[in-house]
């Protein structure tokens, strides 16, 4: 009898090379952290990066996103490496999608079909995965011919026209119908979050909101003493998580939120506006900060920005810069130069003197400054309640 064989049915881990345009005005600096970000991307997805290519242009090409020489020379290094994957910064539109597979014959992705995947793989509750498919089903709907493009190696002639434009529009009609399904089922959903919201009227309600990766969820588990997932990943919380937390004898709820990025697909924000449902409704707002990431001051603009698309940039805020255990001061700037902050010391009275909202510097990781931080939300938690109901027996 001969030796028994054994097939390793583990998923291989994909190998990708990135690709970015630079474009004028934007420093090498720049282009280098938003390379990196689509990195962590990639690793967050499970793949491996091998390879970054960058090319500087007035605007992307319209047909291949980058030139034809730079496609060549990435046509190249695919073959060569036996690469698996080519993800792009930006959005593709469906026919540089289309041109650009055909060109690399392999797997190819731009920047939201990166976000959807990470997004799919990681959504738990029902209202997650309805958002999740909405979006993806929104992205797939415009880019449906490249799916069919086996149709094309068909013979023309009598009784071979049109099979593949048949099959396509009977695909987005599906597509069109499971949309409006999940569009309906997310309205049922959302109509009974509305209802468990009502319910918690009587507390005052904090919300933790922030680029990804910053810390949030780690915060939510010091203060709410629960389990709340957390890891060095990008969007490791999908799901928004409110926990009920005491201070002293005073209760409030507290709620965890997905993190924000740069160039979030459209598809997203729209799905995802119920899940932050719970920022526009809190009382206050904790924006944490990575203060040891290299473009902290952007990804403040970023959250910014999205909390104003929310309608919610004017709530009462507390900023929390987290991470100071990771904090590597900046090389001290040429004489001449701007001056900018390069300690910590400098960046907390720099920031106190030119903001109005109250800030504060920990590392909920190694837990310092924890007692201020408490303190300082105590107080504005009772500010507020006591205003709301100044009758309550609660604080007496």
């Amino acid at each position: 009898m001969g030796k028994q064989k054994f097939y390793d049915t583990a998923l291989k881990q994909e190998r990708a090379v990135l690709v970015g345009v630079i474009r004028p005005g934007e420093t090498p600096e720049e282009t280098k952290e938003y390379l990196d970000e689509l990195a962590f991307l990639v690793d967050t997805a499970g793949g491996r990066v091998e390879h970054v290519f960058t090319q500087k242009m007035l605007r992307p090409e319209r047909a291949t996103f980058v030139g034809t020489g730079k496609l060549e020379e990435i046509q190249a290094y695919v073959k060569s490496e036996e690469i698996d994957m080519v993800v792009f910064d930006d959005e593709l539109s469906p026919s540089q999608l289309r041109n650009i597979e055909r060109e690399l014959q392999v797997k190819i992705l731009d920047r939201s079909n990166l976000i959807l995947d990470i997004f799919a793989g990681r959504a738990q509750t029902a209202q997650a995965k309805t958002q999740v498919e909405l979006a993806q089903l929104q992205y797939l709907l415009p880019r449906l011919t490249r799916l069919w493009t086996h149709l094309e190696r068909q013979k023309g002639g009598i009784g071979m026209r049109g099979p593949g434009e048949t099959q396509i529009e009977s695909d987005r009609r599906m597509i069109l119908e499971k949309i409006s399904l999940l569009k309906g089922r997310l309205k049922l959903i959302d109509k009974q979050n509305e209802t468990q919201r009502k319910n918690r009227t009587q507390l005052i309600r904090v919300a933790l909101v922030g680029y990804t990766n910053v810390g949030k969820s780690t915060i939510m588990n010091m203060l709410s003493k629960s389990e709340v997932f957390a890891e060095n990943k990008l969007f490791a919380t999908l799901d928004t998580t409110v926990r009920k937390v005491v201070i002293d004898n005073l209760p409030f709820l507290l709620s965890d939120t997905v993190g924000f990025i740069r160039k979030l697909p459209h598809h997203l924000v729209e799905c995802f506006k119920s899940t932050l449902d719970e920022v526009r409704e809190a009382d206050i707002l904790i924006h944490v900060v990575d203060v040891s990431h290299t473009s902290f001051e952007d990804q403040i603009g970023v959250v910014n920005e999205t909390l104003k698309d929310l309608g919610a940039r004017d709530k009462d805020t507390i900023m929390v810069f987290n991470k100071i255990d990771a904090y590597v001061s900046p090389e001290p700037v040429e004489e001449g130069e701007d001056h900018v902050p390069f300690t910590l010391a400098e960046f907390k009275k720099s920031w106190m003197a030119h903001h109005n909202a109250p800030a504060l510097f920990i590392s909920a990781l190694h837990k310092e400054n924890l007692e201020e931080f408490k303190q300082l939300l105590y107080d504005k938690v009772v500010d507020l309640h006591t205003q709301r109901y100044p009758y309550d027996k609660l604080l007496y």
